[in-house]
């Protein structure tokens, strides 16, 4: 045992001497010296199951047969005679002879389904049956075949591939916080189901696709139309929420076949939620791919060369007005910025009415990251469903909460996935909170998050306020949980004006960059620039078609103020160009250049008047600096998203979204049980 640390153990592994933690698995420790030890039931976020037995190793001086590395301890095991290390081979003879005989048991009932499997090329099974299996099984008996199970749209299901592994069970119990899966029978009868044959229930099933390490579970949209070696691979930011999850992007040719999360602890450990994961096909669908100008009340085609000149015109000399919309990279932002307020107009990325104080970002961001919540006690959410909002800090919330934390809600009652204690749904209920003294929580880890559905209101200034006077009380962190992917890189370039969405009533053009979630009173001319034919482009007088988030590089700063890179995985369709490039166009025809010619330099501009921006995946320290509080008004809180798959333009096109609103509309009206 070392004297430094009493609980650092030595281990000898392969001849190879770590000292590693007592708490720590064999199975971890043998990574910590770089050797891999197969597995198909381990996984690191996951309870631990050990029930298939491929990560076998031989301890010497232990039991006289191999032990199962992901349950078995380091503090497990006993020294030698004389107090040696205790030593354990993961290449013995034992070892080779054990996996061999896991493998040929594994493969018993398994299909030779690899030809038509959606799994093929990058499946557990198959790669470990060629680096640990034999060539031939004694086994002649017929092979067993199971039942499929209906999921739902988005996971399709093959159980005769199963080799009960339970990751899917546990991760739906454990992590999603549903209990509909589950294994029945014993023996050659035992099956992975669904009880009462129910379909998944929850905004994160998509990832049980990714944890099956066989073809069980496949993505039910995606199935027989690529394989893993034809796609190119660009890893990217996923903005279908503002948690900013690290998402990989999966295209051939033209075309975005699948998002798949990449690990991140710090954000999204590994998971993402279903909108992310199945939204590609809206990519698709209702593109904008060649300028419109409207004449006689109805749109026509044009060309760059006219579309431009005709914005400019209707810019010159005019009260123009530029909207932010919830899906655009800082980049975009900061550009329509600086074009707008060199015509003498202002810019508004607000578009919701939220209360954010402009220049503070301790008000619009807050002082929590999103991995202060593994350590916190006390949690306190106000006037958000994180449910809806971010479902994987949901499922952080919900990690925290079994570990033993504290939840508590102001607002309405959502259906969340861990236990809470409900303070109230109205501005009383945070004012009472608020005149309690909080000085014996001091010694407590709080996190307090302060939602959307909060800020939204005429009184949002206030509660915002109450809410980091109470945070300031309690010595808790505080967070502003965003719903747009956008707009804390926006309000981070000052993209607010002092009248904030008022400036619209009085402005002669409107510059709509990608705001599709309002809309703009019959009066100003309004000029759209964006990806999709959604309400925007509805009510433009000019239309400049851009490019999407696959199809461009830009900046995002998530909820936290962490600035991440998206990069382009595709190309914008037809003749639509990318966002800061139409921008810079548009200026020049203006007769204001922009001062930048390409992305580098416009980012070289972009980091000198926000410095911080340049710290690429770092959460900033914000100073704190307090909301004046003003008064609370009496209306109860709510929450900002109403149909989770419905928040933003490419989710409205794509027609899974459409299939999986209605499911949960139908679910949501259907009577639980005869009065």
């Amino acid at each position: 045992m070392s004297d430094s640390n009493p609980d650092l153990r030595k281990i000898i592994i392969d001849d190879q001497e770590v000292e590693v933690p007592g708490a720590m698995t064999l199975i971890q420790a043998c990574e910590e010296v770089g050797i891999e030890i197969p597995r198909f039931c381990y996984h690191e976020r996951l309870s631990i199951a050990g029930n298939c037995r491929m990560c076998l190793v031989e301890v010497v001086g232990g039991p006289p047969k191999p032990a199962a590395s992901c349950a078995m301890q380091v503090r497990d095991l006993r020294p030698g005679p004389e107090g040696q290390a205790p030593v354990v081979k993961t290449n013995s003879p034992m070892v080779k002879k054990a996996r061999e005989g896991v493998m040929e048991f594994l493969l018993i009932n398994h299909p030779l389904d690899c030809p038509i499997c959606d799994q093929g090329g990058e499946c557990d099974l198959q790669d470990q049956a060629m680096a640990y299996g034999v060539d031939f099984s004694r086994f002649r008996e017929p092979k067993r075949a199971a039942t499929d199970l209906d999921l739902g749209p988005l996971v399709e299901t093959h159980m005769t591939r199963c080799i009960s592994c339970t990751r899917c069970v546990r991760f739906t119990t454990e992590v999603a916080g549903i209990t509909q899966m589950g294994q029945t029978g014993r023996g050659e009868d035992s099956e992975i189901t669904s009880y009462l044959g129910e379909t998944l229930d929850s905004n994160m099933q998509g990832n049980i696709i990714d944890l099956c390490p066989v073809g069980a579970l496949v993505s039910k949209p995606y199935a027989f139309t690529a394989r893993p070696w034809e796609l190119t691979k660009t890893e990217s930011i996923d903005v279908m929420d503002a948690l900013g999850a690290n998402i990989r992007v999966d295209t051939k040719g033209r075309e975005v076949m699948r998002f798949l999360p990449r690990n991140h602890d710090g954000v999204n450990e590994e998971w993402i939620h279903d909108k992310t994961r199945f939204v590609w096909d809206g990519l698709r669908r209702q593109r904008l791919d060649t300028p419109y100008i409207r004449e006689n009340g109805k749109l026509r085609k044009a060309d760059w060369g006219e579309a431009l000149s005709a914005a400019a015109a209707a810019m010159s000399g005019k009260k123009v007005v530029g909207l932010v919309g919830d899906l655009v990279n800082t980049e975009a932002a900061f550009s329509l910025k600086t074009l707008v307020e060199g015509q003498g107009g202002v810019v508004e990325c607000r578009a919701d009415n939220a209360k954010l104080p402009a220049g503070n970002r301790s008000g619009y961001v807050g002082t929590a990251k999103i991995e202060d919540l593994d350590t916190a006690e006390m949690i306190l959410l106000i006037g958000t469903n994180p449910e809806l909002e971010s479902p994987v800090l949901n499922a952080r919330i919900r990690k925290a909460w079994l570990r033993g934390a504290k939840v508590a809600v102001i607002g309405e009652a959502p259906d969340l996935t861990y236990d809470y204690e409900h303070l109230g749904t109205d501005r009383e209920a945070l004012s009472k909170l608020a005149a309690m003294d909080h000085s014996d929580k001091a010694d407590k880890r709080g996190v307090m998050i302060v939602g959307m559905g909060a800020l939204t209101e005429a009184d949002g200034a206030a509660v915002l306020g109450t809410a980091m006077q109470m945070a300031e009380a309690g010595s808790s962190r505080f967070m502003v949980l965003h719903t747009a992917a956008g707009r804390v890189g926006a309000m981070d370039v000052g993209a607010t004006n002092d009248a904030g969405m008022k400036a619209v009533e009085d402005a002669e053009v409107v510059f709509n960059l990608g705001a599709d979630e309002i809309e703009i009173a019959e009066g100003p001319f309004v000029i759209y620039q964006g990806s999709h034919g959604d309400r925007g482009a509805h009510r433009a007088d000019i239309i400049l078609p851009a490019a999407a988030y696959t199809e461009e590089n830009g900046l995002f700063v998530n909820t936290e103020g962490r600035p991440q890179l998206a990069m382009r995985a595709s190309f914008a369709p037809g003749d639509a160009k990318e966002n800061w490039a139409i921008l810079r166009a548009l200026s020049a025809e203006l007769g204001a250049q922009l001062p930048w010619d390409s992305l580098a330099q416009l980012r070289q501009a972009l980091v000198a008047e926000v410095p911080h921006l340049a710290q690429i995946d770092e959460v900033p320290e914000n100073d704190w600096q307090p909301v004046d509080q003003g008064d609370l008004g009496q209306a109860t809180f709510r929450t900002a998203i109403k149909d989770f798959y419905l928040t933003n333009p490419i989710a409205r096109a794509s027609q899974l979204m459409a299939e999986l609103s209605a499911n949960a509309k139908k679910r949501g009206e259907a009577a639980l049980a005869a009065e």
